[in-house]
């Protein structure tokens, strides 16, 4: 029993003086031009810095990426490897696509009915070509329907450029997070090591390690 309470007073002695600033036994570690030991990591690219080729050009990753999406819808995301957005890129479009597509298509006919009418005055609407058109009852509908599916087509001619633009701005948006650093900006280690002393031989110590970004 003696023994084992001698053992534990010259442990616990060795590591107060272990630990004693005089001893220079305990060390903060930061990163900086000034420190005895820096744990580095890898750092994260700047992804608005680094350089891709594209048609002979030198792009940044955002750049590529909203070329490409701007050139062909979806490609942006494909680049960005975002492929579960691609449904909702040509969903997008092709909806206000189709609308453009059925909003223009009434449009023309109602205006090649009127033209008709105007090429012959005697002419009935019932026999216009248009299957829309034909079933209107006076020429004053055949203006009105004109002035109505034009609005709607120019209506959504603005829808589509919107999706589009938010399908290039969302390839942008993308490539600029895609390497976003979300790891935390501080950490701390304390770890066991060999701390030299000038003139003496290396002592055991404690070195608490701050990682700083």
């Amino acid at each position: 029993m003696l023994r084992f309470r001698f053992s534990l007073f010259c442990l616990l002695s060795l590591l107060l003086s272990g630990l004693r600033p005089s001893a220079a036994l305990a060390q903060v570690v930061t990163v900086g031009p000034d420190s005895a030991k820096v744990a580095r990591r890898p750092a994260a690219f700047d992804s608005t810095r680094r350089t891709e080729r594209l048609l002979g050009m030198r792009v940044t990753r955002p750049q590529k990426a909203t070329l490409l999406a701007l050139v062909l819808p979806g490609a942006g995301q494909i680049y960005n490897r975002r492929y579960w957005k691609l449904p909702l890129v040509y969903g997008g479009l092709g909806g206000v696509g189709y609308g453009l597509y059925f909003y223009q298509t009434a449009y023309r006919e109602y205006v090649d009915g009127r033209d008709e009418l105007i090429a012959d005055p005697d002419k009935l609407i019932s026999t216009l070509s248009g299957k829309r058109v034909s079933q209107e009852t006076s020429r004053a509908n055949v203006q009105r329907g004109i002035n109505f599916y034009r609005s709607r087509r120019d209506t959504f001619i603005g829808y589509t450029a919107v999706v589009y633009g938010i399908t290039i701005l969302d390839a942008l948006v993308d490539a600029h997070l895609r390497n976003f650093d979300i790891s935390d900006d501080l950490s701390l280690r304390l770890d066991p090591t060999m701390l030299p002393s000038p003139g003496q031989a290396p002592r055991a110590g404690l070195a608490l390690t701050l990682h700083l970004k």
